[in-house]
This record gives structure tokens, sequence and C-alpha cells, in this order.
């Protein structure tokens, strides 16, 4: 069955002059001349194939089909009003979705203040968390799964750009019973004969460089032991006596038994960047970027 295309100025007509019941008054509302209006209604009594309205010298009355019509007719326009409402919240960020990655050790630091400001200002924002080290954040980057990344120690990447949201020390991680716990700070030569407990290279390579180069610089090769994904198991292991870590200040909060966290002697901090590709910035990211500090260029 044929399906004839209603335009919308000829219901929206239709709709004012079904309220006025008068062409003179329905279009001094539409600020148009009557004439106009009365090729809208006539071209749309042709796509329905009857009289909409009955004319006389009081006025206009609607037709049993003009009654039909009429709902219809309000629920099109209501629907488009709203679909142009939604689309401008989204063109504007007050609407959509934003998926965001951060390192799991940000939840520590900046990430709850961040969110927290984020969801004040935009509400009507679905925020999407992934907890990801930096390699897969890029990589989702790259990938469009994720929006924003927030991140340690960004490679390059042609495609994303970066900047920095804050710098944040490394310290020491250390068993309780270790005789370097005892010092307030502690110099990284001193770690040389300890085995080390690290995230997995793939899972963050940069800051595994990191704490790899610190340890040559003070003069020796680290021994490598236990692998740890999380900070908190990262940690864990290290009260347990598995050895000892370099790590991003922010652990500091995950307290548990039998674990001392020192400043490292010199001091070393780390670099924490939001990454967002380049050509996709979006009104979303963009206000994310700039409640973080940043303005993308």
């Amino acid at each position: 069955m044929d399906r004839p295309e209603l335009g919308l100025r000829q219901l929206h007509a239709f709709t004012v002059l079904a309220e006025e019941l008068h062409f003179g008054r329905a279009a001094e509302r539409l600020a148009i001349a009557q004439p106009p209006l009365s090729q809208q209604i006539r071209r749309l009594e042709e796509k329905v194939g009857h009289p909409l309205f009955t004319r006389g010298p009081g006025g206009a009355a609607l037709t049993a089909v003009g009654h039909e019509l009429l709902p219809a007719a309000r629920q099109a326009l209501d629907g488009i009003a709203d679909g142009l409402a939604a689309a401008r919240r989204i063109g504007s960020g007050e609407a959509g979705r934003l998926r965001i990655g951060f390192s799991a050790s940000l939840a520590l630091t900046v990430l709850p203040g961040l969110l927290r400001s984020y969801r004040d200002q935009y509400p009507g924002v679905e925020l999407e968390l992934r907890e990801m080290t930096t390699a897969p954040q890029v990589a989702a980057l790259r990938e469009q799964v994720i929006d924003v990344g927030l991140l340690r120690e960004p490679p390059e990447e042609p495609n994303l750009a970066t900047a920095t949201v804050l710098t944040e020390e490394l310290v020491a991680v250390l068993p309780a019973a270790h005789p370097l716990a005892e010092r307030r700070a502690v110099p990284v030569a001193g770690l040389a004969g300890d085995q080390f407990v690290l995230l997995p290279r793939e899972a963050g390579p940069t800051v595994h460089d990191r704490v790899l180069r610190l340890c040559r610089e003070a003069g020796f090769e680290p021994r490598l032991g236990q692998r740890a994904v999380e900070w908190q198991t990262l940690a864990a292991l290290v009260g347990a006596g598995l050895g000892v870590s370099i790590a991003p200040a922010g652990i500091r909060r995950i307290r548990l038994d039998g674990v001392a966290y020192r400043r490292l002697d010199p001091t070393t901090r780390t670099t924490v960047a939001a990454a967002w590709r380049r050509d996709d910035p979006g009104t979303l990211v963009a206000h994310f970027l700039r409640l973080a500090g940043v303005r993308p260029q």
C-alpha cells in the first residue's frame, strides 16, 4: 500500500488551524498570509484524499477525517520536536555516552574527583568506564572502543593526541620488615639486591621500562620475579615478602599490613596524561578534557 508523504509544514498548518478553527487567526499564528495557509491545507487534503475542514462564514470546523488525523499529526510533530531536542543535547555535549579508559592507580587519585565534576555538570551523559593499562588503552582508542583515556607515560602515536593531566612521584614499595623501610627516603641503588615485583611490560611498557631505566641508572640490572596486573595485587605480593617494587605514589592509598611505602632518592616523577583521537575529539570528549584541565588543539 502506498503511504502518502505528509509534509511537516502542512501538518503544522493543519494542527494550528484545527486549534484556531479560523483561517485568519491560524495564519496570524503561523506568521503567513491566508492564501498560503489555504494552499497548505488544500495540498494536505489532496494527499489524504478527503476534506479535513468544512468552511463557513464563521470559520472552519474539522470533518470526521480531520478529527482522525489530528492526534497522529500532533504525535508526528511532537516526535520531530523531541528528536531535534535530543540531537541538540547530544551536539552540545549534554547527552550521549562517553567511554573512558583509565589506569587502575588513577582510581586512587585523580579519577573520582574528575568523574564527580563531570557528573555534576553533565548529568544527562552516560559514562562507561573501563579499567585498562596503558597499552590496551592505546589499542582501544585506535580501534574506537573508548573515546578518551587516562594513562601513564603515553607512547608516541601518530593518530592520538595527548596532554599531561598531572605528574606523580614514584615510590618504593617494600615489605615492612625490609631494612630500608626504616628510612624516610630510599636510594634506588639500595634495592639492587632485591627481587622486583612489576606489572608485565605488555600491560604498561612505558612505566615498566621507566622502572628498569631507574635501576640501570643506579648501576644495577633489576632481578624480575613475580608479575601483577593490578596495583593491589602488586602491593599484596610485596607484603608477602616476594620482592620490592617501584610504583606511582597513588598506591599508598592501598593500605595493607606488611607493606611500607617510601619516597625515592632522588625524587622521580611519572606523567599521567589524557589521550584521545586527533581526528575525533567530539563535544563529550572536549568537555571531559576541559574538566581535566586540558584544552584539545
